[in-house]
């Protein structure tokens, strides 16, 4: 997962092959031109070929001729069958709370082409082109946060998309909020009238639960990435032992996350005259959260990797049902279920609370003062001034709510749709809540490296830090005064969180230093 850098992209060609999270780094953050391969098309149209013979056949097909959950041993008449699509979406737009941010939505309606691109929907390739028509002009579905639990798929995030399609609803277009209906006139782009299954099949699957979760994996690569750095220089900055991270010494465990880590720290600190400047101090041991920062971030590192796998497998699975399969079979299934979604969110949450944690103590250890160089709080006149101790508790504020957050959503199934429904996933909620940990852990990185910018700069100056730290306080210098005695914090730890989760601060120190 962290080793795929894949911060720019072209034109995203939407095919039968596999895609990646980091392949929506662009989509999450501005518009994007999507297109359909020959081969993406061919399948979609083969598809409804495929459900048109079926229903010709006079073959039952749940949700087309029948009702849909619990209702679904009711029959539909022919002639209500569009109808019955139309009623499923208008039905289910039934979502509350603050609308979706933009890149997720925008991600969304990529997995829904992806989903269709399979071949298995039954949807015509007008569905396809008009959602290509909405990612051209980037028109936005406006689509509230809350409302689904992710079984039987996220059915009301996706039905307010479906309603923008069908020309009802709300969109964001160039910042402004606008009814969808007189948006596609001004366009010419017409709503498409849903034929048999489209309104299912655009309702049903995961990927509103996945577009979450490809954010919180995008973030969480930039997190990771910045955490060793901010942890490496909180090392050098507070008289901490290099000598830990010796890669010998981690050869002896067996978790590629806590080597890269260590390998990461050991090169960062090389050539500092900090770490020089005490080596002969007779320190025996530093504080867990300076010396096992491999093995707490090393171990988040690799269970983020295992969820990123695992929502790369949902990203190139197929979520809709009933699937259509060539030989005019049509099967049900459970494959909208979004429960390996929720888990692992639920897993990279905890992942990075540990992030956050680990940075919290050690901004705690500064607050302390370090022996007769670093005082109380990091004040320039303590007593006089209060230096960084607001600054820390909101730091440990952010950690206490993470833990809170960290609990998992997956284990808290409710029952819905009179039984039929009898354990779904929260998977949504559990992306929701990950995103909120993320930022959090952002902040707490930024209220970390500002501390120990502040201690390097100016209470450890008879000495150079690394070639690194030299870079990262440059960047930072160019935002703050770190000797500027107390002053209001907000918007410069606002600034350095910007810094960290916009990839702007790892990008700059890396140049040339092969940091991963």
């Amino acid at each position: 997962m962290r080793r795929n850098l894949n911060f720019l992209m072209s034109d995203l060609y939407i095919s039968t092959q596999k895609h990646t999270y980091s392949d929506f780094s662009s989509s999450l953050r501005d518009s994007i031109v999507v297109r359909l391969t020959d081969e993406a098309k061919g399948s979609i149209i083969q598809s409804h070929v495929n459900l048109c013979s079926i229903l010709d056949a006079g073959t039952p097909v749940y949700g087309v001729t029948t009702g849909f959950g619990k209702m679904s041993h009711l029959k539909i008449n022919p002639e209500d069958q569009l109808k019955l699509q139309l009623n499923l979406v208008r039905s289910h737009a039934a979502g509350v709370g603050s609308p979706v941010d933009k890149g997720i939505v925008r991600t969304m309606m990529i997995l829904k082409l992806l989903t269709f691109a399979k071949g298995y929907s039954g949807v015509r390739l007008d569905v396809a082109n008009q959602i290509l028509e909405f990612l051209k002009y980037d028109i936005i579905p406006i689509i509230p946060e809350k409302g689904s639990v992710g079984a039987s798929g996220d059915l009301a995030p996706l039905a307010h998309m479906a309603m923008s399609l069908i020309g009802e609803g709300e969109v964001f277009y160039k910042e402004e909020i606008t009814a969808t209906k007189g948006l596609l006139k001004s366009k010419g782009i017409n709503p498409i009238v849903l034929q048999p299954k489209e309104g299912l099949s655009l309702i049903n699957g995961t990927q509103y639960s996945t577009a979450i979760a490809i954010s919180v994996l995008n973030k969480s690569r930039l997190l990771l990435q910045s955490a060793d750095v901010i942890g490496a220089l909180s090392v050098e900055s507070s008289l901490s032992s290099r000598n830990v991270f010796n890669p010998k010494i981690h050869s002896l465990k067996q978790h590629p996350g806590q080597k890269e880590t260590a390998q990461t720290i050991w090169n960062i600190l090389k050539d500092s005259e900090i770490v020089v400047s005490h080596k002969d101090c007779g320190k025996i041991q530093d504080p867990y959260s300076f010396r096992c920062i491999p093995h707490v971030h090393g171990a988040s590192k690799d269970m983020i990797d295992l969820a990123s796998n695992i929502i790369n497998n949902e990203i190139n699975s197929v979520s809709d049902n009933p699937l259509i399969f060539s030989g005019d079979e049509i099967h049900s299934s459970g494959h909208f279920h979004g429960e390996y979604v929720a888990q692992a969110m639920d897993t990279v949450g905890v992942a990075l609370s540990e992030i956050g944690a680990i940075s919290q103590k050690r901004i705690h250890y500064f607050m302390k003062g370090i022996g007769e160089k670093i005082p109380l709080f990091l004040a320039l006149n303590p007593g006089l001034e209060s230096g960084y101790m607001m600054a820390q508790v909101t730091a440990a504020a952010l950690a206490s709510e993470n833990k809170t957050l960290s609990h998992p959503a997956s284990v808290d199934s409710l029952t819905t749709s009179a039984g039929q429904e009898d354990f779904v996933s929260m998977a949504p909620w559990a992306g929701q809540k990950t995103l909120q940990i993320a930022d959090n852990t952002a902040t707490i990185l930024a209220i970390e490296l500002m501390v120990s910018a502040t201690a390097s700069q100016v209470f450890l100056k008879g000495s150079k830090p690394s070639p690194i730290g030299i870079k990262t306080y440059n960047k930072l210098n160019k935002h703050i005064n770190f000797e500027g005695g107390d002053r209001r914090l907000d918007k410069e730890i606002k600034t350095t969180k910007n810094l960290i989760i916009s990839g702007e601060l790892f990008k700059s120190v890396n140049d040339g230093n092969n940091l991963k």
